[in-house]
């Protein structure tokens, strides 16, 4: 597990990070999202290692991260832009990674170059933006550590190779020890992989909570009434997070529990309703505005 106690950091006069507390447990999929600014990329370096805080620790399973090899030993970062020599190729880097990571799999690496066409004798300077980040990739996942932190790395690669390296994950995390914590400030690209998400805004953590259990404890209702007062009912059953109206179609965002609603759409006998679960992009539209945070202005 991975505990962030009080994190701060500045930069001169900047302050890029506030007080963070956080918890990134073993085995799931841990998204980090968050707009341009924000903080993603100077706290994923905290948790790597690479730069120390101004204030507070983190914790490795349970070690001191900075200035402890022991602890980085566990943790693999892609960068947004991960470095490559000038003139070397994916082999002179291979042989950088395996003095860093002893259980570097060279085997499989040489796999991955084979089955996506990248020359292992080829200067990477000469690799397109895809090619590195597709490289940068696979020598994460064969350096076997227990955390990949990735920083915008699915930015820059197609969609097929972009499912495939989710389904790399996936796979991971079925056959060993393994947690990628994934930043991005695109929410659609987490959905469909991540289990817990925080949000990062202005230098603070906003939420950090489990998918799952968000989107069981709140819908989107579309309904037509039959008769108008009827809304004024659901608002007295229910806690009504937002709503619009178009022409006699509602569309609302409503906390509680799905059986209770169909339940009391039931009652009411609308001439249309459906309930639907929310994006993650809608979610935190909806948790950012009811925290006083105009989210569509950040992302939208």
């Amino acid at each position: 597990m991975i505990e962030i106690h009080s994190i701060s950091k500045s930069f001169d006069k900047y302050q890029a990070l506030a007080d963070i507390n956080a918890e990134i447990k073993e085995g799931q999929v841990f998204g980090l999202i968050g707009t341009n600014g924000a903080g993603k990329s100077t706290l994923l370096r905290i948790i790597s290692g690479i730069y120390q805080p101004d204030t507070g620790d983190i914790k490795i399973d349970g070690m001191d991260v900075w200035d402890n090899p022991a602890a980085k030993a566990n943790v693999f970062y892609l960068s947004d832009d991960q470095y490559f020599y000038p003139q070397e190729t994916p082999l002179d880097m291979l042989k950088l990674y395996k003095q860093q990571y002893p259980n570097f799999d060279e085997e499989r690496f040489f796999k991955f170059l084979s089955t996506f066409s990248l020359d292992k004798k080829r200067k990477i300077s000469t690799f397109s933006k895809g090619m590195k980040k597709q490289l940068s990739i696979f020598y994460g996942i064969c350096a076997n550590t227990k955390y990949l932190i990735c920083d915008e790395t699915f930015d820059g690669l197609d969609p097929v190779v972009r499912q495939t390296v989710k389904g790399l994950f996936v796979k991971e995390m079925d056959s060993r020890d393994f947690t990628p914590i994934i930043a991005s400030h695109n929410l659609r690209e987490l959905e469909d992989i991540c289990d817990h998400v925080g949000l990062l805004h202005k230098g603070g953590i906003l939420f950090s909570k489990d998918l799952e259990s968000m989107k069981l404890g709140i819908y989107k209702l579309q309904c037509v009434f039959q008769h108008f007062e009827d809304m004024d009912q659901l608002s007295k059953e229910f806690s009504i997070l937002h709503q619009e109206l178009r022409g006699s179609l509602r569309t609302v965002t409503l906390r509680g529990n799905k059986e209770d609603i169909d339940l009391f759409m039931a009652r009411m006998n609308p001439v249309f309703y459906e309930l639907l679960p929310l994006s993650l992009e809608e979610i935190f539209i909806t948790e950012t505005e009811v925290a006083g945070y105009d989210f569509k202005q950040l992302y939208l």
